[in-house]
């Protein structure tokens, strides 16, 4: 019996357009990310590094990439916040029959941005009993040892959790641990339609 639901943000709630980012970047010659530029990506995704650094490491890559360019390209991937969704999380949240928790690999510029941009951001924070972001506990998916964080910290049964991401990697890893998981393919599922998809574990 699943007790508790776990969500991701990005393509989940809220949209995102993945190829923005890369695209705006390739504007300034900077066409892929080097192995030394994932590193620091997953360090900032972690929070073991400031925004500063990350912003100047990227400037000091290419000459004609300013601050507010570099933290425009970056914040492109992120689109919008469908109403709809905000319904389906509170309509969860009034009904009190699971434990809500959010778990999202993210940063600091980009959750400034959603502070700023999506007026329903902090209605829809309301409705988790936890909420994890990646760049506040040091941790990012897939490692396992996020998902064992959250069990631990809330006392959780891994067979009687539920998790919901749009990445596959993610998903198979806390099924590793015994999480029960959804795979979303936001290009043809939406997070309202969870219980009609699912209703074999509901």
């Amino acid at each position: 019996m699943i007790k508790t639901l776990v969500f991701d943000f990005g393509d989940v709630f809220l949209n995102l357009d993945k190829k923005a980012t890369a695209l705006n970047l390739a504007k300034f010659d900077l066409l892929n990310f080097t192995p030394e530029m994932w590193e620091i990506n997953k360090k900032y995704e972690k929070g073991l590094i400031s925004t500063e650094s990350f912003i100047d490491f990227y400037i000091e890559e290419k000459e004609d990439l300013t601050e507010e360019s570099f933290v425009n390209a970056w914040n492109s991937i992120l689109i919008n916040f469908p109403e709809h969704r905000l319904d389906f999380i509170q309509n969860l949240k009034k009904k009190q029959e699971y434990k809500l928790i959010l778990l999202s690999n993210t940063n600091d510029l980009h959750i400034k941005w959603v502070e700023e941009n999506i007026p329903e951001y902090p209605e829809f924070k309301a409705c988790f009993d936890q909420f994890y972001l990646s760049h506040e506990i040091n941790y990012r998916k897939p490692d396992t040892e996020i998902f064992q964080f959250v069990l631990e910290e809330n006392n959780l049964i891994a067979e009687e959790t539920f998790f919901v991401d749009d990445t596959e990697e993610h998903t198979i890893s806390a099924s590793k641990l015994g999480l029960k998981v959804w795979h979303l393919d936001p290009n043809k599922d939406d997070i309202i339609e969870l219980f009609n998809k699912k209703s074999d574990l509901f």
